[in-house]
């Protein structure tokens, strides 16, 4: 049982909201030991920008500096526990961290409009070790347009700016991220990339009717292309606005499954970037077991969920 989550926004949370502790000891629901007690064998650190926190600042331009400050804090915290975790920047340095029994970091940019028009911003977070990027979030940005209960809005898809992002990505060997994508700019991505593309941390719409998660033709197409989704751990994407339930989460793991196969499904749990909830059945990384026995339970075979639990997501790394 080794886990690969493909998204937490813990590094947000400590830097931005927290401002205490650090990986190894922290409030948040990841941190080291707590990985360690879930048998992570990587986990996702997304640096993560809230426009309205800047927009009055600098804009993106201050949103891209503080993702660097975000980079540089990582990888100082990688130096001072460097007996525990490791960068992970391609699959041959993953398994190399597996032998030498240290947790993978995988780094990712959540909100892609740091990018602010610069092609070459992105390749200087490639040179960081910036491996994914989850290309929107909630707002229009120069790479294009965000999921929106609009259907005007929602259909809107990549600029020329965005599309060449795309291209680029795939030629680096980064992972495109349509979690937060309007359908349009999804379909655009799905065009346009040249590399894997996957939902980091996304749900099934046809369970909970949420712009923010996936049709089933989505779906199918992602599925059909070697990408994956993440499950989120969000009441709102899993279908109560105040409650994270396991039983919920097994009905969009099955959902994903009917409809994409058992290399589709992957976890995202957006551990860190939400809060609200009255009920949270799986508050932290420590607590992921809770959802594999309930898999388990539910008519999983352990080959399914050892696909489920990190398998699906080492696929798509092989590819960058």
């Amino acid at each position: 049982m080794k886990l690969i989550d493909m998204h937490c926004d813990t590094l947000w949370k400590l830097i931005d909201l927290d401002q205490t502790g650090d990986l190894m000891d922290n409030h948040c629901s990841v941190n080291i030991p707590f990985m360690k007690q879930a048998g992570t064998k990587a986990q996702f650190f997304a640096c993560f920008t809230h426009f309205d926190d800047y927009k009055n600042i600098g804009g993106y331009e201050k949103a891209y500096e503080h993702v660097l400050e975000m980079i540089s804090y990582l990888k100082r915290q990688l130096e001072e526990y460097s007996d525990e975790i490791a960068f992970a920047r391609s699959y041959a340095e993953l398994r190399q961290n597996v032998e030498k029994n240290k947790i993978s970091v995988v780094l990712t940019v959540e909100e892609g409009g740091i990018l602010d028009g610069k092609m070459e911003r992105l390749e200087k977070l490639y040179k960081e070790g910036v491996r994914l990027i989850t290309i929107l979030w909630n707002y229009d940005n120069c790479i294009g347009h965000p999921n929106s209960k609009d259907v005007t809005c929602m259909w809107q898809g990549l600029t020329h700016f965005g599309r060449e992002v795309v291209e680029r990505m795939g030629e680096l060997g980064m992972i495109i991220d349509v979690s937060h994508a309007s359908d349009g700019a999804f379909r655009d991505v799905m065009e346009h990339a040249k590399g894997p593309v996957v939902a980091s941390h996304s749900n099934c719409r046809e369970l909970c009717n949420h712009p923010r998660n996936l049709t089933d033709e989505m779906i199918r197409e992602l599925a059909n292309c070697g990408g994956v989704a993440g499950l989120n751990f969000y009441g709102p994407f899993l279908g109560n606005s105040k409650e994270s339930r396991i039983n919920e989460m097994i009905a969009h793991i099955l959902h994903m499954i009917r409809v994409g196969g058992s290399s589709f499904p992957a976890i995202g749990t957006d551990f860190d970037g939400f809060d609200g909830m009255e009920v949270q059945e799986i508050a932290d990384a420590s607590q992921m077991e809770r959802l594999w026995d309930a898999l388990k339970k539910a008519g999983l075979t352990e080959r399914q969920l050892d696909k489920i639990w990190g398998e699906n997501v080492e696929r798509v790394l092989r590819r960058i």
